[in-house]
């Protein structure tokens, strides 16, 4: 029995290294969520991999990817509707960032253009009085010059003699509230150094300094002019321009007489004006369709005019032209202030709300074709002005 059992194969097979036909065992299944392991027999070469650079661990892609291998080598990849998720809630961060570059940029140009722009003489600076801010409240006296190319000149104005003040206006500003008053031009004042006559000769006669000066004692009051502002309506259309034209509202039509070759016709309503048709809107002085009209009505053109500017300022379609806009603005102007002072000017106008223009109003014909003001008028004007 025992020679019977040994003459049976054995129920296991030996296998021997270096036989043709020898296999090896099979190989045990992987656990569930396991990799199996790689055989033990490899292909008969080893892969070797180039070591990457020292300035390649400088860059944020390839430390970004380095760290998301070693945290998870095998990462699954992420569906394209992930994807698109994570891109739309990325997308208000970047236009918040473009927003943000862009007004930087635009406040850049306007500091570098305003340390190119024109000063006010020293006499003029001189003249102005000191203490006050533009956060808490400072007085502006803008005087608008009637200085204009040869051939330019309205029928009206006089051909001859030194630029005046075209137009006198007082702002009170501070951050979130401005106050404006506006003289008119015919209003009669004492000069100092000059005999008495219209308050626009005031410029004429001895520039800013003096302006300055005639309107303090004219006005009174405790009233103290802090800044200067000279404009000249000869480059307002630049300004106008960058800004794309403005929109001017107006009550009446206007006709005027033909002046530098050209004559303002104007229904009722509102009109969008490039920069020279603006210009001349501004200085129309005889309204053929309103014959009475009188310098307030012109004053209030004006007064829409910068009306219009600052309507267009605060438009979304001027984000796009926001640089050109900062370029041109203070090179529109001479003042005594520089960048910080004329930024924080251009703003406390532009968020100081649409706020109605008080005008000194008259209360008798004077000398001359000049306007008489009263005592009491200058004084609740100053008063309203100042915010008491």
């Amino acid at each position: 029995m025992n020679g019977e059992d040994d003459d049976r194969d054995p129920p296991y097979r030996v296998y021997r290294a270096g036989e043709p036909d020898s296999e090896p065992p099979p190989r045990p299944a992987p656990a569930p969520g396991k990799r199996a392991d790689p055989p033990a027999s490899g292909p008969g070469y080893h892969v070797y991999r180039s070591r990457k650079g020292s300035l390649s661990r400088l860059r944020p892609s390839g430390l970004f990817r380095r760290r998301d291998r070693e945290r998870d080598p095998d990462p699954e990849p992420r569906a394209p509707s992930e994807r698109r998720r994570i891109g739309v809630r990325r997308l208000p961060k970047w236009i918040a960032f473009a927003v943000f570059g862009w007004v930087a940029l635009s406040v850049i140009v306007f500091f570098v253009s305003a340390q190119f722009s024109p000063h006010v003489s020293d006499e003029a600076e001189a003249a102005l009085s000191s203490g006050s801010s533009l956060a808490t409240g400072s007085t502006v006296l803008i005087l608008g010059s009637d200085a204009r190319p040869e051939g330019t000149k309205e029928p009206g104005a006089d051909p001859g003699g030194p630029s005046r003040s075209d137009s006198i206006l007082l702002v009170r500003a501070s951050v979130g509230k401005v106050q404006r008053l506006s003289i008119l031009r015919d209003t009669f004042a004492e000069i100092p150094g000059a005999e008495a006559q219209k308050i626009n000769a005031a410029y004429a006669i001895g520039g800013a300094a003096l302006a300055i000066e005639t309107v303090e004692k004219f006005l009174g009051n405790g009233l103290e002019i802090n800044h200067v502002v000279e404009v000249s309506l000869e480059n307002f259309p630049n300004l106008i321009d960058a800004l794309g034209g403005i929109d001017v509202t107006t009550k009446t039509c206007i006709r005027s007489e033909p002046f530098g070759g050209y004559r303002v016709k104007l229904k009722k309503g509102t009109h969008h004006l490039n920069g020279d048709q603006a210009l001349r809107f501004a200085r129309v002085r005889k309204n053929l369709c309103a014959p009475n009209e009188d310098d307030q009505a012109r004053a209030a053109r004006q007064q829409e005019l910068l009306r219009g500017i600052r309507n267009q300022l605060l438009s979304p379609r001027t984000f796009v032209r926001l640089p050109l806009v900062s370029w041109q603005a203070p090179r529109t102007i001479r003042s005594d202030m520089v960048g910080p002072g004329l930024f924080a000017l251009f703003s406390d106008l532009v968020t100081g709300g649409s706020g109605k223009t008080r005008i000194l109003m008259p209360s008798a014909p004077g000398p001359g074709g000049s306007l008489l003001v009263s005592d009491e008028e200058k004084r609740t004007a100053v008063k309203r002005l100042l915010g008491d």
